[in-house]
């Protein structure tokens, strides 16, 4: 079947024709409207943008979370650690609060959040080893978070402010040697930034705050009458004009980041910086995206600890930790309630077949390590994406989306070219049944990708009552990574 479109004065006509070359049927009055030549602040251009097509085929991401709420690492269950300079102060001095009573257990009175930035070392970071373990992870990019809500930055600020890994702690520009070590070692995985639009005591956010993003020097939380000192701060006129918006420049022009992941929203000059973001991108012919935490004219979007129940026509990306509560480490949670490669490669074909992303956390050690049983779950899940990850990447979803029944939870997904039923439980009795009308004709066959010794067995197949029955009793279902997924692929027949 050959697609062609048309265009008439803004509009498209979509003909369809088959393999011979004979129209089958044409669809008039598609409205169409060309790529702008100059990206302006006017949000209605700037509305226009879409997520680009490297993003829509890669699937799967690895976030990191990494600062100085890395030292103290701990949050009660349920929590995120990576708040523990709020909640520590919310409220103070109440034993109630655990964060309270834990700090003051283990570090005393007398320290405050600040003091954790000199302990912030990053003396075992090693980009290479990051960058590996994302690769054989599967993964086809990653977002670092280069300034959470506490404000320190792990890129050089320059003059808008020295609280930033560059000027304290590590004294080293973590962002630069991320970005640089993969463009060296891994040009094909693309590169994202995480920032935090508001910080929780900015003095100079104090103008903008809302909600649990108040801005203002935080109190003592041991002494109230005393005010923490929020260390590295330059001053500065506006926050706004002179920090988010050059920080959010710096990321996108100077360290060329092909996502913005804002967090929060709240006051912003976005319009301001998505202009020259996509106007920088086409100048150096590179595909940028930006998620819909920025405030305004969103990409995609971005639920986060959720799973949605049903396809989505609009591009999203959920994100979650390793972690079943938090993205910062939580020294707190156990090894065994890491997320297992069979947690992850499940989610991830789900949130694929709904039209998603999925965008999986680590939380590395104040010194830059990833722990071991974060790096072993999903090294065994990209075991599994060697094998499979055909019925994964560049996929689109399928109008039916997933089947489920008795023994059965299936998810459907299609290529030009193949058609995937991926299975989340084995075959009963040598049998997988899938109830639904499958775009499948009798010339085509169907493979199991999942095969432990790296072959791709052709698996037969006959129609049955509501729809076909693979036969499996040929194969071996076990799965590289332990990963309970099994992929199946329709191959099409390329003749007429």
């Amino acid at each position: 079947m050959v697609l062609n479109t048309g265009q008439d004065e803004g509009n498209a006509t979509v003909t369809v024709k088959d393999g011979s070359g004979n129209v089958v049927g044409t669809s008039t009055g598609w409205p169409i409207s060309s790529i702008p030549q100059n990206w302006t602040t006017d949000t209605t251009i700037l509305s226009q943008h879409e997520t680009p097509t490297w993003f829509n085929q890669a699937k799967f991401g690895i976030f990191v979370h990494w600062g100085v709420y890395s030292v103290p690492a701990w949050a009660p269950n349920g929590t995120y650690a990576e708040w523990y300079n709020w909640w520590l102060h919310a409220p103070p001095e109440n034993s109630s609060n655990l964060f309270w009573e834990h700090h003051l257990e283990t570090y005393g009175p007398s320290v405050v959040y600040d003091d954790f930035i000199s302990n912030f070392t990053a003396s075992k970071f090693n980009a290479s080893e990051w960058l590996d373990i994302f690769d054989n992870a599967g993964a086809k990019y990653f977002v670092l978070v280069t300034k959470h809500h506490d404000g320190f930055a792990l890129f050089d600020s320059m003059n808008t402010t020295h609280r930033s890994s560059a000027y304290m702690g590590p004294q080293k520009d973590l962002l630069a040697e991320l970005f640089n070590t993969a463009k060296q070692e891994k040009p094909n995985m693309h590169r994202g930034t995480y920032y935090s639009m508001p910080e929780w005591f900015s003095p100079d956010y104090a103008k903008y705050g809302f909600g649990q993003w108040p801005g203002g020097l935080a109190h003592d939380a041991f002494n109230l009458s005393e005010l923490e000192p929020y260390t590295g701060r330059l001053n500065i006129s506006d926050y706004l004009v002179d920090l988010q918006l050059p920080h959010m420049l710096s990321l996108a022009e100077t360290y060329e980041t092909e996502i913005m992941w804002c967090d929060i929203g709240g006051p912003n000059m976005t319009p301001e910086f998505a202009a020259r973001f996509y106007n920088n991108a086409m100048a150096k012919g590179i595909q940028v995206t930006m998620n819909n935490r920025c405030g305004a004219v969103p990409d995609y979007d971005t639920p986060e600890y959720q799973l949605l129940a049903s396809i989505q026509t609009r591009k999203w990306e959920t994100n979650e930790g390793m972690d079943p509560f938090s993205y910062g480490l939580n020294t707190a949670t156990n090894a065994s309630d890491y997320k297992n490669a069979t947690t992850i490669i499940q989610t991830l074909v789900d949130v694929v077949s709904k039209n998603g992303n999925y965008l999986l956390d680590v939380g590395p050690t104040a010194e830059g390590e990833i722990i071991a049983p974060m790096v072993d779950n999903l090294l065994a899940a990209g075991q599994w994406l060697n094998q499979s990850g055909d019925c994964v990447y560049a996929t689109d979803y399928w109008f039916r989306g997933a089947q489920e029944a008795l023994n059965s939870s299936l998810r459907f997904l299609t290529t030009p070219t193949t058609f995937c039923v991926v299975s989340f439980g084995p075959p009963q009795n040598n049998q997988l049944a899938v109830n639904a009308q499958l775009p499948i004709l009798s010339t085509d066959e169907i493979v199991y990708l999942g095969a432990v010794d790296g072959t791709q067995p052709v698996v037969p197949w006959q129609v049955g009552p509501s729809g076909i029955m693979l036969d499996t009793s040929g194969i071996s279902l076990d799965t590289l990574g332990g990963a309970e997924a099994w992929a199946f692929q329709v191959r099409y027949s390329m003749t007429a």
